[in-house]
């Protein structure tokens, strides 16, 4: 079993010198890199040991609560003591105030050492940021700060039997009750529903407050306790058998008259909501990235240490030395460096705060490529390892299952091709990614951008002309080819700077 490395450098190098972090008034590469390296230290030392006896041993429900794995709600406590959960909390509310860039650092590596755990704990960011928009100032005062502590960890409940990815068929309804609201239904799928590592649970719920549609949905924060700290109306009624992710629990949840607080207006959920959304798909890119990256990781060092066959001088050789295997291994690297340049550009220009049409059209690109990275990667990993992939010993046929959820959840990359293709390539938003790939164009002058700028915008005519959802698979596979074809030019002209930039050139020829 190949233990789990944090690819620091990797992930430094793209930050600094790829996707432009160095270029943001507040980003400090020192500090950062000091950073990456304690929650690196920590991740291989702590969390990641948990990860195969946490995926063999599962969670188990037992009168109606999660009980983890053991080791996991110590290893959570160290994590909070350690101050892990307040990263990008503003400091008023007990956080560090650090930016979305730290947070990409750390995110990558937890995933990567256990991402069932980071499920778990993954969404608090999100929750802050949403109390942050939409909660009024005692929302704040009373929520944030102990989500920052760690006694809180949150939940997002869209999910229902009847309406997954259609929101509009959410039943799950909320009504007025004295000064509160009261939250009747079912939701399903949801990840940390229940879990004995933190002291309470804060479950964002939209629920129904009228029949109007998606008009009629409501964001409500539902404790997992009351005022009184007597347990409120929500049950656990199972945790589902997954086909990876084991030590994460994903559950079905009855809520039966919870007690709750509407937060945001009335009838503006999905706004709320997407908030919460948009960070976790931008997570759910990095867990791509940190699969990929694993997969490369174990694959690469089995290879070089593996003999079979002999070479041209009739010696033997180690598996890394046949071609075949060389093309699958840099193929594997070169998923993980480019998904995680591609996710690193959009969270810096998320954090520039001058192009949101462009985030917003990078969004779902972003979260496809990266996701889909993570599965092709382990793929090949299996294959690298041969029959030893297929078994559990090297530990990358986990990762083959782990990866396969970050595809389907957060939106399927399916509906975020069509969002694409029907919504975001026309107009201010797809004029954006143009403008980038254009100025890209100028900056590096290669043939590959100019040919994949002009297929792209080929079929962004296309979509004006003909059925768009028809087309929307293959926009949004030429729209990641000419992002990739921008990202292979950054990576070629910044190769230098990277502790082995022979590794760099080779993936990126």
């Amino acid at each position: 079993m190949k233990p789990f490395e944090a690819p620091l450098d990797d992930i430094l190098y793209s930050l600094n010198h790829v996707a432009g972090a160095a270029d943001l008034p507040d980003w400090e590469s020192d500090f950062a890199a000091e950073i990456g390296a304690h929650f690196a230290s920590f991740a291989e030392g702590e969390i990641a040991p948990l990860d195969e006896p946490g995926d063999m041993q599962g969670c188990a429900l037992t009168d109606g609560r999660v009980s983890m794995p053991d080791g996991f709600a110590a290893v959570y406590a160290d994590y909070a003591e350690q101050g892990w959960p307040s990263l990008t909390v503003p400091e008023e509310y007990g956080g560090q105030g650090l930016g979305a860039l730290m947070l990409a650092v750390t995110s990558e590596i937890f995933s990567g050492a256990n991402h069932s755990l980071q499920m778990v704990t993954g969404l608090v960011p999100g929750a802050v940021r949403t109390l942050l928009n939409f909660g009024t100032d005692d929302q704040k005062s009373r929520h944030i700060p102990p989500l920052a502590s760690g006694e809180t960890l949150a939940t997002m409940c869209l999910t229902e039997p009847g309406a997954g990815s259609d929101l509009s068929r959410v039943r799950c309804k909320a009504e007025p009750d004295g000064n509160s609201w009261s939250i009747t239904g079912e939701k399903i799928f949801i990840s940390g529903g229940d879990q004995d590592m933190s002291e309470r649970i804060l479950h964002l719920v939209l629920a129904r407050t009228s029949d109007n549609g998606v008009k009629g949905l409501s964001l409500f924060l539902c404790p997992c306790t009351r005022a009184d700290d007597s347990r409120n109306a929500v049950t656990v009624t199972r945790i589902e058998e997954k086909m990876g992710l084991h030590a994460s629990p994903t559950c079905q949840l009855a809520f039966d008259g919870a007690e709750a607080e509407l937060i945001g207006e009335e009838g503006q959920g999905l706004m709320a909501m997407f908030t919460m959304m948009n960070h976790a798909r931008a997570d759910v890119a990095l867990q791509g990235v940190a699969h990929a990256a694993r997969a490369y990781d174990i694959a690469s060092s089995y290879a070089a240490e593996r003999q079979q066959g002999r070479g041209a001088d009739g010696q033997p050789v180690t598996l890394d030395q046949h071609a075949d295997v060389r093309r699958m291994l840099d193929e594997i690297d070169w998923l993980a460096v480019s998904g995680r340049a591609m996710a690193h550009l959009a969270f810096v220009t998320m954090e520039a705060g001058d192009n949101p049409n462009l985030v917003e059209f990078l969004t779902p690109v972003t979260k496809v490529y990266c996701t889909e990275a993570g599965m092709r990667g382990a793929e090949l990993g299996v294959q690298v390892l041969g029959g030893y992939g297929y078994l559990r010993e090297y530990r990358i046929e986990q990762t083959y299952r782990d990866a396969r959820i970050t595809a389907i959840y957060e939106g399927a990359n399916g509906i975020h091709a069509r969002v694409l293709a029907t919504r975001l390539a026309q107009g201010p938003v797809g004029d954006a990614f143009e403008a980038f790939v254009t100025a890209e164009q100028a900056r590096w002058t290669t043939a590959e951008i100019d040919t994949a700028l002009a297929q792209w915008q080929a079929a962004r005519t296309r979509l004006a002309q003909e059925d768009p959802s028809v087309l929307a698979h293959s926009f949004m596979q030429v729209t990641i080819d000419t992002l990739l074809a921008c990202l292979r030019a950054r990576l070629q002209n910044s190769a230098e700077h990277h502790p082995n930039p022979d590794r760099i050139k080779r993936i990126c020829a």
